[in-house]
């Protein structure tokens, strides 16, 4: 079994900062792209930003300017450091990857259980 962990979510100000944080656990050789995905209540699940495996990094236009995303170099935990935070931005955000599992050698997509950032007037 393979997991991901977030932790960092909370409560900010507009215009404050949060780091969120992605932790890898299980029966896993490595992960290929990670990603964080963030939801509303009510609407569909969107991507926020990925890394690959090349280290080739999304950010969805909205943040491109204000998050950033990084990983460590064992690739077990990637971050999110949002700046100048949004009204916008508030959701649960979600960690994602696609895991190679140790025994089977095969791609396994997992999910973290989300952590929840509101962004306060």
């Amino acid at each position: 079994q393979v997991q991901l962990v977030e932790s960092g979510g909370g409560l900010v100000q507009t215009g404050g900062s949060l780091r969120l944080s992605c932790t890898a656990s299980g029966n896993f050789l490595s992960f290929n792209e990670m990603a964080w995905y963030r939801q509303e209540p009510g609407k569909e699940r969107e991507m926020v930003a990925s890394i690959a495996y090349d280290n080739i990094i999304y950010m969805k236009d909205s943040v491109r300017d204000r998050f950033t995303i990084s990983r460590d170099n064992d690739r077990t935990t990637i971050t999110l450091q949002m700046s100048n935070l949004k009204s916008e931005d508030t959701a649960v955000y979600i960690c994602n990857g696609e895991a190679i599992e140790r025994d089977s050698k095969r791609p396994i997509d997992v999910w973290g259980q989300g952590t929840l950032v509101t962004v306060s007037a």
